[in-house]
């Protein structure tokens, strides 16, 4: 480990996801929990926003033997919080605070941050007044813990992570200016608003202007905060060098440090577990592949699934559809193909006419009406995966190479169908594709690799740039990812790459397969966190030097 000048005495870490499993951000920060409770011990204390309030949040314990004497001081000071631990490795300190009390200061709390740091909340809208009353309280959090019981001297960082923590970053600078602060964005969100409104980003990444493209898509108050946090905190880090780029460009600042987004391994089951669960994950999704469509599935099936979060452009969900639409006529596929799209959209429940065949051990040799998907959801017309599958003429049934699968749900072990968690699903696939368009890193591939699936990204994500350079090269499939080139402008030549990647794997032998599956899984160990962590000490040291400096010449 890295023997640094400052090493943090405590850490607070705020995020809209500490105990709140809403995206990936959850992952970055519930897997490294453990090796920063093995660094930091209690002094590592996470803040997120208790939403969950009366109602029993499965992620969080409360303790009141915790901070009890710190609490006593914060609920005469106005603060409502609830101090546990996050039940995840490592069961780290975690404080939710009820953060609605600030709305009825929300105007003073955005005139001050005008006043000192010229962010314009003028054109808030959605979800910015709530993240921003969040980021407000878990500051105050963060401040009342560090007045009364932190010693004096001791080196304190203050971490924020993504748009909707910056103003409480911007409070602590202000008014606890002792305290180092750090912010990492994971996606800039006038980036990921360029890349979801059709415009290319990357040709074109150094003539935009991250201001004036901010105010043409209506996302000034989201910018002006992430761009004023970037400039003004003491460390501003982002997770790969593709986003970096794109922060230099849109936001005008270099990044002081790349925070890459690594993992534990102790999810991943082993030996005759592993081979258990993946067994179990295949035969599920056979049994409900032949439900669905009646056709049946030997052994020699080639599952190959997406996942992740439905951005339909910048997940890359369209051209991983349009390369299924081409494989239907691949005469060069060697097996069958069962195609998951495994993407949380608006559902509304599980189909029962598919839930009542799974229910009897039985073979169908007949289809349900519209095979094509799980679960029904609120707007059948509207959604663009289905509406794709209808436009392109897709329909599952004998005769057809391809069968694909849409799951809309979100895979908590309790969807109506499957009834397995997202792991359990992901062990029992064979390939995996995430041909992201926008992709700041990508953890559906690393999870992918950790549970031995070789899986297709593209060099437009930070995890396909970093497993390149792991290669020295260009990565193939033979080597457990296959990064395809992808550009602004690429979108056919990226759906054939994939339909070469589909055959290519569907024509290996199983000594090769079984090959491919170890290489993918040696390239998930090289993003461990225990590998990882060292650009989080230097992010700490480079944050304490900084506001040691700073403070020394004011």
């Amino acid at each position: 480990m890295k023997d640094l000048r400052n090493k943090p005495d405590y850490i607070f870490e705020s995020s809209w996801e500490v105990c709140n499993k809403v995206g990936g951000i959850y992952t970055v920060l519930s897997t490294r929990a453990k090796t920063m409770k093995e660094l930091f011990g209690d002094n590592v204390i996470f803040i997120g926003p208790d939403v969950w309030k009366e109602r029993e949040n499965p992620l969080f314990r409360e303790d009141k033997r915790l901070m009890r004497t710190w609490r006593a001081d914060a609920e005469k000071e106005g603060l409502q919080v609830r101090v546990g631990r996050w039940q995840v490795p490592g069961n780290p300190c975690a404080i939710l605070v009820d953060f609605t009390p600030y709305y009825a200061m929300k105007n003073k709390i955005y005139t001050d941050a005008w006043n000192d740091f010229g962010v314009d909340s003028l054109h808030a809208y959605g979800d910015y007044d709530e993240a921003s009353m969040f980021s407000y309280a878990a500051a105050l959090v963060a401040e009342s813990y560090y007045r009364h019981s932190i010693q004096k001297g001791a080196k304190v960082v203050y971490h924020a992570h993504e748009w909707m923590t910056c103003l409480g970053a911007l409070y602590i600078r202000k008014h606890v200016p002792e305290m180092a602060t750090i912010f990492t964005t994971h996606a800039t969100s006038i980036g990921r608003s360029i890349a979801g409104n059709d415009k290319p980003l990357y040709e074109y990444l150094w003539a935009y202007n991250g201001c004036q493209m901010a105010e043409e898509l209506n996302m000034q108050s989201k910018h002006s905060i992430e761009r004023q946090c970037a400039q003004n905190v003491d460390c501003f880090t982002t997770v790969s060098e593709v986003t970096a780029r794109e922060c230099r460009e849109l936001l005008d600042k270099d990044c002081d440090e790349i925070l890459m987004n690594g993992f534990e391994s102790d999810f991943v089951p082993r030996g005759a577990s592993f081979a258990s669960r993946r067994k179990k994950s295949r035969s599920r999704i056979l049994q409900v592949a032949n439900a669905l469509t009646g056709v049946h599935f030997g052994e020699d099936t080639m599952i190959v699934s997406t996942g992740g979060r439905y951005e339909f452009k910048n997940k890359g969900i369209d051209v991983f559809l349009e390369s299924l639409y081409r494989s239907l006529y691949d005469d060069t596929l060697k097996r069958p193909v069962i195609a998951l799209v495994m993407v949380p959209a608006w559902m509304k429940e599980a189909r029962q006419d598919l839930a009542e065949r799974l229910k009897k051990d039985a073979a169908y040799v007949t289809p349900l009406a519209e095979p094509n998907h799980t679960h029904l959801l609120h707007d059948m017309q509207g959604d663009r995966v289905l509406g794709f599958l209808r436009s392109h003429g897709i329909c599952n049934g004998n005769g057809n190479r391809v069968q694909v699968i849409f799951v809309p749900c979100y895979l908590d072990g309790n969807d109506g169908v499957f009834n397995l968690p997202y792991y359990d699903l992901l062990v029992g696939t064979d390939l995996a594709v995430y041909p992201s368009y926008y992709e700041p890193w990508g953890y559906t591939p690393l999870e992918a690799t950790a549970f031995h699936v070789p899986c297709v990204t593209t060099s437009l994500s930070g995890f396909g740039l970093w497993a390149n350079a792991v290669k020295g090269g260009k990565s193939t499939l033979e080597d457990g990812v296959e990064v395809i080139e992808r550009n602004d402008y690429n979108f056919s030549d990226v759906a054939n790459a994939i339909c070469s990647a589909v055959s290519r794997f569907s024509a290996m032998s199983d000594s090769e397969v079984e090959e491919v599956r170890r290489k993918a899984s040696t390239i998930s160990q090289k993003a461990l966190w225990k590998n990882f962590i060292v650009h989080y000490l230097n992010a700490y040291d480079k944050a304490l030097g900084k506001a040691q400096s700073r403070l020394a010449s004011e």
